[in-house]
């Protein structure tokens, strides 16, 4: 079967990557994210296609929402133009390659679910807290889409009914209170300052002052984690899964902050369940994209 082309959209960088057979990264390359994304995408890995002329496939992630049949995307507002490019057809048309394309939580989901943290179990979902929360299932080793492209949308569950306003219009969701948004907001609104800047203190910081004492830390800490064990066990109610793959930026700080979460969840779980820290950091979806070809 070839090498694949694992592809990462984001809203300022693409990351391109070969991948071997094996699953070894042959090549890792960033690019800034430029608009129109299609011609220059296209443009892109046409230059990879010259060097290594044995792919058999290319994997797409992107931000937004993904019609992953057609590899249309339908949804997205931050890149201009890039919501309803058929990319699939586009990009098959003009390399004669097989094309697949997915959400970029979908694809970190598959790479932790097949070659990371959640490797061996059946039913994975890969948490992603960063600057908002998101999330990718994985089941029996294949991507779980919806019915319109928006399964995953974890940050979108109503955690606090007539809560805190959500960019999607609702009140409540779970990424107003399990993200790094989140917790840059109750920052400022417990007024946690870095005394040596007299600035607020960034999340790491804050896990850090809550391990060492500081009161105001420690009450936004138990806040979060109170909050993500039970997004955790709402989903596990509903899809009764096996693994629980927490990532993204905020994860990055967990050793100050794990064990703690632990404790939370162990008595509000309803069946076993394993909690594990993600294995991949940003290349996850680079990674993952590249498995859509992966027969």
């Amino acid at each position: 079967m070839g090498s694949k082309i694992g592809v990462d959209i984001g809203g300022t960088k693409i990351r391109l990557g070969v991948i071997s057979e094996t699953n070894k990264v042959l090549k890792d390359i960033i690019i800034p994210t430029k608009i129109p994304v299609y011609p220059y995408l296209e443009n892109e890995i046409q230059k990879l296609l010259i060097e290594f002329p044995d792919v058999s496939g290319i994997g797409i992630g992107t931000r937004g929402m993904v019609d992953h049949e057609r590899g249309k995307i339908l949804y997205e507002k931050e890149l201009e133009g890039w919501e309803g490019t058929e990319v699939k057809s586009l990009l098959e048309a003009t390399t004669n390659i097989r094309v697949e394309v997915n959400n970029d939580a979908n694809c970190a989901a598959l790479a932790e679910a097949e070659l990371g943290a959640g490797k061996g179990y059946e039913r994975v979902i890969c948490l992603t807290i960063g600057t908002c929360l998101g999330g990718g299932f994985v089941f029996d080793g294949k991507v779980m889409n919806g019915a319109h492209g928006g399964a995953g949308e974890v940050g979108h569950l109503i955690l606090y009914p007539k809560g805190l306003l959500c960019g999607c219009g609702r009140r409540g969701c779970s990424e107003q209170y399990v993200s790094g948004t989140a917790l840059r907001r109750m920052i400022v609104e417990k007024r946690v300052i870095d005394p040596s800047t007299n600035a607020y203190v960034t999340p790491p910081q804050l896990f850090r002052l809550a391990s060492n004492g500081q009161q105001n830390a420690i009450e936004i800490r138990e806040r979060f984690l109170t909050d993500l064990s039970l997004v955790i066990s709402n989903l596990q109610a509903v899809l009764d899964i096996d693994c629980v793959v927490v990532g993204g930026g905020v994860s990055e700080s967990a050793n100050d902050w794990w064990t703690q979460l632990l404790e939370k969840i162990n008595p509000i779980k309803l069946q076993p369940l394993e909690v594990r820290r993600a294995i991949f950091g940003n290349e996850s979806g680079m990674l993952g994209a590249a498995l859509l070809v992966q027969d």
